[in-house]
């Protein structure tokens, strides 16, 4: 289900989505999730998670972030970066609810190299 990019810097993988169509940011809040710019909104079975990056700081806990690949049913592409553990900024209750909502549905053809 999730992917590990240890040895791959957050930015660079970034980067690489953006290059790939992924470059828009999904927003989550309370009435579903949005891509900035889009008044569209989505429920979690309208989106699907096409690929997990994980990265986890050596030396610093404030280094662990999730990075996930998202493709909406209509065509849209883009991703939603959040930290996790006890650093992570989404506190909202909802969020942990949505994202576990989305269909998980991963692509080998966005492995980072």
């Amino acid at each position: 289900m999730s992917t590990s990019a240890s040895m791959t810097p957050l930015s660079l993988v970034m980067n690489r989505l953006n290059e790939k169509g992924y470059g828009n940011e999904f927003k989550i809040g309370r009435d579903g999730a949005y891509l900035e710019g889009n008044s569209k909104r989505y429920n979690p079975d309208e989106l699907t998670i096409v690929k997990t990056y994980r990265f986890e700081g050596d030396s610093d806990p404030a280094d662990m972030a999730v990075l996930y690949a998202i493709e909406s049913g209509d065509g849209k592409t883009g991703m939603i970066l959040n930290a996790y553990g006890t650093y992570s900024d989404q506190d909202q209750e909802f969020y942990d609810k949505f994202i576990l909502d989305v269909r998980v549905d991963e692509r080998e053809d966005l492995e980072m190299d």
